[in-house]
């Protein structure tokens, strides 16, 4: 079974960093492209950046320059680098894979994140 572990969030002053992860199980974590999203009540789920199975990255304009997507293959994890946080960044981030068989087809918790002073 698909499983997809957030964690990392928590509350950041604007300007602030947080490094997000998320652990990979149940399929075969190398073969995937994976991508980071992020959730506000009452506005669409939100791509913000997508690696791929050898390392290319693409991300979304409201995020490019500030955040970077990792993956270690080893350990089944992608991560989420975020730099210069800004309020508008706080939302519930999620991951899940991008292509392929699995793609939206398990969504886990999603780890929150809070930019405020």
């Amino acid at each position: 079974q698909v499983q997809l572990v957030e964690s990392g969030g928590g509350l950041v002053q604007p300007g602030g960093s947080l490094r997000l992860s998320c652990a990979a199980s149940g399929f075969t974590f190398s073969n995937y492209a994976m991508s980071w999203y992020r959730q506000t009540p009452g506005k669409q789920r939100e791509l913000v950046a997508t690696i791929n199975w050898r390392g290319s990255t693409t991300y979304a304009d409201f995020v490019k320059g500030r955040f970077t997507i990792s993956r270690d293959n080893a350990e089944n994890t992608v991560y989420l680098q975020m730099n210069s946080l800004k309020p508008e960044d706080t939302a519930v981030y999620y991951c899940n894979v991008a292509t392929g068989d699995y793609r939206g087809l398990y969504w886990g918790q999603g780890t929150q994140v809070t930019v405020s002073s």
